[in-house]
């Protein structure tokens, strides 16, 4: 028999509770989260940083120094010409040159607005000649064989760059053409280390373009508007050189027959009068 005492005692005893402590799920995965973005963000500017540093190394060779004047003669495919500058052109005249695109030669007396502007439409080649005269570079491309993610990453090589000027131009022999005075590549790939090669090598190179200091700002109306710039008119053949075609004198790529001298438009060196 069980005693009173004994089942008092029975009923006053307690059963231990045991309390587990809940794993803190999303406090790990919130801090992994963060961890794993920390990593990608440091792991993306390491890259960044080095495919930068690789690029800038890969173009050193290409800046000009008093040594290495013109390194654009180490890229392969490039042309390479001497021309006088200073053969100004009127505005109504064009000029039967002997390359296409032009990349030297007479040229209008006003010059192309080509400080990084990106051009959707066909400028007048007599005009962009002058850009070049002032150290610009100038990317001409094929609108029809030029599009999408290639025309994209050549607008941005130019857009907001000074002395740089992209502009499409009808019937390119090749997708794309680079020019600065005197020199030329042609290329079919928009992703082609030359590019840039071309572009380090020679814009601004006070060694290669005849009026350093010109400038490259826009010109008003009436002179170069760069919102409503002259169209693209094909070039005549150097057959029509002394001819009048549809109402304009057609001139020599060496100038001469429009009767307008070297510098009768404000030109010469440096960057100031309308032209340059």
């Amino acid at each position: 028999m069980v005693s009173g005492k004994n089942s008092k005692a029975g009923r006053n005893a307690r059963t231990p509770v045991v309390t587990r402590r809940s794993t803190p799920w999303g406090l790990i995965a919130a801090v992994l989260v963060l961890v794993i973005f920390a990593g990608s963000v440091f792991g993306y500017a390491f890259f960044r940083n080095k495919e930068n540093t690789d690029r800038a190394n890969a173009l050193a060779p290409f800046t000009p120094t008093a040594q290495n004047q013109d390194p654009s003669r180490q890229i392969q495919g490039v042309d390479v010409i001497n021309y006088q500058g200073g053969q100004h052109v009127l505005p109504t005249d064009r000029v039967a040159y002997t390359h296409s695109p032009p990349f030297g030669g007479a040229h209008d007396g006003y010059w192309a607005a080509c400080n990084g502007v990106v051009y959707p439409n066909p400028v007048r080649q007599e005009n962009l000649v002058h850009s070049l005269e002032h150290g610009a570079v100038w990317i001409a491309y094929n609108p029809d064989q030029v599009t999408g993610a290639a025309l994209t990453t050549l607008k941005a090589k130019v857009d907001g760059q000074p002395y740089t000027v992209i502009s499409p131009y009808p019937g390119l022999d090749q997708p794309i053409s680079l020019q600065s005075w005197g020199h030329q590549l042609k290329l079919s790939d928009a992703n082609d280390i030359r590019i840039d090669q071309f572009i380090t090598a020679l814009r601004r190179n006070q060694y290669t373009y005849p009026e350093v200091g010109a400038s490259c700002q826009a010109l008003g109306p009436g002179q170069f508007d760069q919102d409503n710039p002259p169209p693209f008119v094909p070039t005549p053949p150097v057959s029509d050189i002394g001819r009048t075609v549809n109402g304009s004198p057609v001139v020599a790529e060496n100038g001469g027959t429009s009767g307008v001298t070297p510098d009768s438009m404000g030109g010469g060196t440096g960057g100031t009068g309308s032209g340059g």
